[in-house]
């Protein structure tokens, strides 16, 4: 099996987010990775940084970080304690290919992008929400023909149709610079349909129901005519399932091996046996949506014989005797003439005997 992600066409791809809580430690990596095989994703996505290159010395933790990390260390602190060397990501991306399930990352650094895309030779990136706005991030992911997730998290419909703008030049291979010229092409629409996937997020951790505005994926849908999917940070697993029934091509959620593990993340992630009914509740989902047809399920066929009705006599008729609606009723099973043609024999005689109960039998006049 490849151990890169195909952006998908229909069923719901379902990407578990380990992404710091292994908490650096190698060993616990790669069991989140025989658990993701063992719960049924179809993806495990880490993230991939230097610490040095993403987050400033003196630059603030979020208020969640405040909460489910020490508050006197600072966010550099935190980011380096969680980091992966890059031969821990090739003994991760192996150990994908050991139990069948497919790897991906997310690069937070133009380095960090180049050894996903070199050395691992990864065919789709993921963006971060918080990497959006990181021009030179996207552009090189782009120009390097790469199929791209692309979460909006904190973004606005204009900031998503900027950031599709430098990926579009890329693909075209123009400057960054042409991004608008590339985005208005025709061809550069058509590579955006074939690589891109957006998807809706709300970057808070974790994320209340009533932040989670599962319209907006329709949202971005008919804005931009892309595959859009859902990256959830809400408690539970009711919002992966409704976003799955909402047309999600995507759904990415957060998992840990234990919720009381010390690090940013652990908190908001499911574990998983909750990962597990996730991807039960979404395969439910996604056999039931059904191709639109309002027509009668073969399930349905045996239950129709026996919970609709038939015409019958409802008590003893004599052949020339008139059926009226004192000797006619309509009874299960429905296997027999239907009760919606219970105004046409109305007034027939009958051209035989009935006994109580009995079915009528199809009569000309």
């Amino acid at each position: 099996m490849s151990t890169t992600a195909a952006i998908p066409q229909t069923a719901p791809f379902l990407i578990a987010e380990a992404g710091v809580n292994h908490n650096a430690d190698l060993s616990m990596a790669l069991r989140m990775v025989e658990t993701a095989a063992e719960m049924g994703a179809d993806a495990i996505k880490f993230q991939t940084f230097k610490a040095s290159a993403l987050v400033s010395r003196n630059a603030p933790k979020a208020a969640y970080q405040q909460l489910t990390t020490d508050g006197n260390e600072s966010q550099f602190a935190m980011i380096r304690k969680l980091e992966l060397d890059w031969p821990s990501h090739q003994r991760l991306q192996d150990h994908c290919r050991a139990v069948g399930i497919q790897f991906l990352s997310a690069p937070f650094d133009l380095a960090s992008l180049d050894f996903l895309l070199d050395a691992l030779q990864l065919d789709t990136i993921k963006i971060a929400s918080g990497e959006i706005t990181n021009g030179p991030l996207l552009w090189r992911a782009a120009s390097r023909g790469r199929r791209i997730l692309l979460s909006t998290g904190m973004a606005t419909l204009g900031e998503v149709e900027q950031a599709l703008m430098l990926l579009a030049a890329g693909y075209l291979g123009h400057a960054p610079t042409a991004g608008a010229a590339a985005y208005c092409s025709a061809a550069g629409q058509q590579r955006l349909r074939e690589q891109v996937v957006l998807l809706h997020c709300t970057s808070a951790y974790p994320a209340p129901f009533d932040s989670i505005n599962l319209r907006a994926m329709d949202t971005l849908a008919a804005a931009f005519g892309l595959p859009v999917g859902l990256s959830d940070h809400s408690e539970g697993i009711a919002m992966p399932i409704a976003a799955a029934a909402r047309g999600a091509v995507v759904v990415e959620k957060h998992f840990t091996l234990d919720r009381k593990l010390p690090g940013p993340d652990h908190l908001a992630s499911l574990e998983p046996t909750e990962w597990a009914a996730l991807v039960r509740g979404v395969r439910a989902v996604e056999a039931a949506l059904g191709d639109g047809r309002k027509i009668p399920a073969v399930a349905e066929l045996n239950t129709r014989d026996v919970a609709r009705k038939r015409l019958v006599a409802s008590t003893a008729i004599a052949a020339g005797e008139r059926f009226t609606e004192q000797n006619l009723a309509a009874k299960r099973p429905g296997t027999g003439v239907s009760p919606m043609a219970w105004w046409h024999w109305l007034g027939r005689q009958a051209k035989r005997d009935y006994e109580p109960d009995e079915p009528l039998e199809e009569e000309g006049r």
